[in-house]
């Protein structure tokens, strides 16, 4: 294990991590420093576990919306084979596909909301 001493918000951590690793954990530490900044910085919270309560809460929901986030479709979903023979199969094979559409478009436009909305979310406290 290695340790590492580095700074948030100007105050000293002695930090442990595997070795190999360090760069990744500087990292981290890069993005965590970054964000608590970017709330202080904002004005309206001061204490510094307010602060890193809102970080925390703002790169959890940026993970889990990452997680959530519809993965790209490389190519298009071929039509089964009995879609060709039944019109009845294409007609619904095409319907499920509209749906899913705009499912996913649906799905998007929450996460841009959501997005906007928790923008201001330093100003909440």
């Amino acid at each position: 294990m290695k340790q590492l001493d580095v700074q948030i918000l100007h105050q000293s951590y002695l930090l442990t991590c595997p070795e190999g690793h360090e760069e990744r954990l500087l990292e981290a530490v890069s993005r965590v420093n970054d964000t608590m900044a970017r709330i202080r910085d904002a004005g309206k919270v001061r204490s510094r576990e307010r602060v890193a309560v809102l970080a925390a809460l703002n790169m959890a929901f940026d993970i889990v919306t990452a997680e959530r986030a519809p993965a790209p479709v490389a190519e298009p979903v071929e039509q089964p084979d009995e879609a060709e023979e039944d019109p009845e199969a294409a007609d619904a094979w095409a319907q499920a596909m509209i749906q899913q559409q705009a499912d996913a478009q649906r799905i998007v436009a929450l996460l841009e909301r959501l997005d906007q909305a928790l923008e201001t979310d330093a100003q909440l406290l």
